[in-house]
């Protein structure tokens, strides 16, 4: 356990970002200081997709860092947002994860709240026999639960708890909002499904591994040997300028070993698919990028991996685990055979995936020899040690943007 003072104790490497003290993973002061600062602070944070609440009542839980939050569609059809705990003794309200409510009622002494969070009912407010019950100067509208900030685009939910946030696309940067337009285009969307998978590991560890196009060309042997994501490939990196949000942008090659591979040994020129229609792409956006992977700080990963879709939804849970939620989706203008080629796909990005579980793994094993050595540090110098956009794989400059931003807002 960390000592009370060790937080202020914490001295990041002279290295600056291209060094990393392995105390951010598992000192639980700076977990609780993430969790005010980075979750529940001013920033947008991922809580679902229009579609999944369509009609009045319908609502999800969720959370934003280890907040539990409630996300409903009130009577006129606007989009809600609150603290999923009773004001009366903070006794969480929803325990199912989606349904259709009029109102939330506690469990415990039945403190009812509509689709805004205002309190509308209490039991015994004026007592029971003339005996007992509120003071008379108890007011309803002074126990509303916490309101979030909503904003939605191309059907997807973000929240805040702040009250008023900075604007949601002046908060992506022009770069970060053209790709995620890109995807969210204004289109309908279906959803096709949901995985999940509890992680035992820092839930930045999730955020650099998705900014790491260095091990993908290594660790992923499908992603290599298959050419959808490789080092000599066509592709770039891209920040916005405050580093917090990255795209990774790749090209799909061939499954062939060139000069350029030699370092790749998992790399299999003699594998083939009992199925090849899972492999089986087809353009469906303007450019020709078959992989964009971006981030989005705090929570949010939006993947694009050839025409499977997705979101992933990081929701930490202690210093040395998280849960990643996966929802699928596509457009509900698809066809049959779009709609099945998607759900093809989506075997290699899951959490049982033919890809993704390399990433679940590895994470596990960085957290272990993290935790046994806890005084010691990180190198992130592929790349150089600088924080500019690339136009190569070959590179950890969107980890370095991302701790760059991460120490301003810590104040480490």
């Amino acid at each position: 356990m960390a000592t009370q003072d060790s937080f202020e104790r914490l001295t990041w490497p002279d290295g600056g970002i291209t060094e990393i003290p392995y105390q951010i993973y598992t000192d639980p002061k700076i977990f609780d200081r993430e969790m005010s600062r980075i979750f529940c602070a001013d920033g947008w944070s991922y809580v679902g997709l229009e579609v999944e609440i369509p009609d009045p009542g319908d609502y999800i839980v969720t959370r934003i860092g280890n907040r539990s939050v409630i996300i409903t569609r009130d009577e006129q059809g606007n989009i809600r947002g609150f603290a999923n705990r009773c004001a009366h003794r903070g006794v969480k309200l929803c325990r199912q994860r989606t349904g259709n409510n009029r109102f939330f009622v506690c469990p415990y002494h039945q403190w009812s709240y509509d689709a805004r969070g205002q309190l509308r009912g209490v039991p015994f407010i004026n007592g029971v026999q003339k005996l007992g019950g509120m003071p008379e100067d108890f007011n309803r509208q002074d126990h509303n639960l916490p309101p979030l900030a909503i904003s939605t685009r191309g059907g997807v939910i973000f929240a805040s708890f702040e009250e008023n946030p900075e604007r949601f696309a002046d908060y992506l940067g022009e770069t970060n909002l053209n790709y995620f337009d890109r995807v969210f285009d204004g289109r309908e969307l279906s959803l096709l499904g949901y995985s999940r998978q509890l992680i035992p590991g820092n839930w930045k560890l999730m955020f650099e591994n998705i900014k790491d196009p260095y091990h993908a060309s290594l660790l992923h042997v499908f992603l290599v040997t298959f050419g959808l994501f490789r080092a000599d490939q066509k592709s770039q990196v891209r920040m916005d300028e405050t580093g917090r949000h990255g795209l990774l942008i790749s090209r799909k090659g061939e499954q062939k070993a060139t000069e350029s591979t030699r370092d790749i040994s998992n790399l299999r020129e003699d594998f083939a698919l009992n199925d090849p229609r899972l492999l089986d792409p087809v353009k469906e956006f303007a450019d020709d990028a078959t992989v964009v992977m971006q981030t989005i700080w705090p929570n949010l990963i939006i993947q694009q991996q050839s025409n499977t879709l997705a979101l992933r939804q990081i929701q930490p849970r202690h210093p040395g685990a998280f849960e990643l939620h996966w929802t699928f989706f596509g457009y509900a203008n698809d066809g049959e055979e779009m709609t099945l080629r998607r759900l093809r796909q989506a075997n290699l990005m899951s959490s049982a995936g033919l890809v993704s579980a390399d990433d679940s793994e590895v994470i596990k094993l960085a957290q272990d020899g993290i935790d046994a050595y806890r005084d010691d540090k990180g190198v992130i110098l592929m790349g150089g040690r600088g924080v500019e956009d690339e136009e190569h794989m070959v590179t950890e400059v969107a980890i370095r943007a991302f701790y760059s931003h991460y120490r301003r807002i810590m104040e480490l």
